[in-house]
């Protein structure tokens, strides 16, 4: 811009404020209190010296924003999102701003002389210039968010730490989910995924969960589904994703919940490709008798003692005969459909077992204790 037009048009700042915030006011209603109120002196005073420092710029290969005047742009930006608004509203009053400082300038310099080639250049600095404003602004409003994003992450892990190590003061946690904007259910399921099926874990869990970390592990704790659609949403939430969940629990004891998964992560057999996670709940009766493998063990070589005498085929067969004898109580159809033998095969096999077991097997207890550890060697069970 021609350094001439400097003090031609510097006289005339006041005038270039007023009617700039005067377009403000009118084209951006938000703004409207702000510019009535007690800070109107401080915004008049600040658009001077925005315009100031244009003017100044003429001729010049100066910045437009010197390092003090984009941290007052930045600022703004990150007022915006204080108030939570957009960028719309600042981005608005930034043009209204520009149209009418444009008019007012070209109509200065219009009647002092100024060829059209002149009012062309103020027309592009004008522009450029707010646009450096707008850049500073929005960089401010982004890395607002920015840090509020990741100071939002660090409150809602504060909130599921203190969830699965179970915080014993209770208004200690109620205060942090209140800090961290969260909402807390009144029961929780905690779930544990491998750290390398994280990706789009928590966009497809949503806000109601909570997302932290174990070495090796990542932990979710969510709002226990409360109907068979929340059940299902869930399910298709976790798919494919080599999850375990643990049965529901109030919040309080989340850390119960977490456990139960880790032991059914550890003990359970489970697809890595399976289509949905594994629900603890549906396999307590399994977990319960794998919870103690060195006591399974220990019992297993007591009650099943009278096989080892036996051939390693001989001694699974007729281990997986006992197994469903147990299970349906004797009755020789519905062991020969599981066993897929004929019927006769079945009564020549338990003839075999009362053979090797001898009145042992009608003691109620030893049935119990007997079908508690086949139950607890899967390799024994052909169903």
């Amino acid at each position: 811009m021609p350094p001439a037009l400097t003090p031609l048009l510097a006289g005339h700042v006041p005038a270039f404020t007023e009617g700039l915030l005067a377009a403000v006011h009118r084209d951006v209603p938000v703004y409207a209190a702000s510019l009535e109120g007690p800070l109107r002196g401080e915004i008049q005073q600040g658009v001077e010296s925005a315009l100031t420092r244009f003017l100044d710029l003429a001729g010049t290969a100066q910045p437009a924003l010197r390092d003090e005047d984009r941290l007052v742009y930045e600022l703004l930006g990150r007022a915006e999102v204080h108030q939570g608004r957009p960028m719309d509203a600042l981005f608005a009053a930034y043009r209204s701003a520009a149209r009418t400082t444009l008019r007012s300038m070209s109509g200065v310099a219009m009647e002092s002389g100024a060829e059209a080639s002149v009012l062309i250049v103020l027309a592009e600095s004008v522009f450029a210039y707010i646009e450096e404003l707008s850049a500073a602004s929005a960089q401010g409003y982004a890395a607002e968010q920015s840090e509020r994003a990741g100071e939002q992450d660090r409150l809602l892990d504060t909130v599921a730490e203190m969830l699965i190590r179970g915080h014993t003061e209770e208004n200690a946690v109620r205060a942090a989910v209140l800090t961290a904007g969260w909402t807390l259910p009144d029961r929780v399921v905690v779930v544990t995924l491998p750290t390398d099926r994280r990706p789009g874990l928590r966009a497809r869990l949503g806000p109601r969960a909570l997302l932290t970390s174990r070495p090796g592990d990542i932990i979710a704790i969510v709002p226990e589904p409360a109907s068979p659609t929340a059940h299902q949403e869930l399910r298709r939430a976790l798919a494919g994703r080599n999850a375990v969940v643990g049965p529901g629990r109030p919040w309080q004891s989340a850390p119960d919940s977490l456990r139960l998964a880790v032991m059914a992560r550890d003990l359970l057999p489970h697809d890595p490709e399976a289509e949905g996670p594994l629900w603890v709940t549906e396999h307590l009766a399994q977990l319960l008798l794998l919870s103690d493998r060195a006591m399974i063990e220990d019992l297993a070589a007591q009650r099943l003692a009278p096989l080892e005498q036996l051939r390693p085929a001989q001694r699974e067969r007729l281990g997986a005969t006992l197994l469903s004898w147990l299970k349906h109580h004797g009755h020789r159809a519905a062991m020969a459909a599981e066993l897929a033998v004929h019927e006769q095969t079945v009564g020549y096999r338990v003839n075999q077992l009362r053979d090797v077991f001898g009145e042992t097997l009608n003691d109620p207890q030893t049935r119990f204790e007997l079908e508690l550890v086949l139950r607890a060697l899967p390799h024994q069970d052909p169903s």
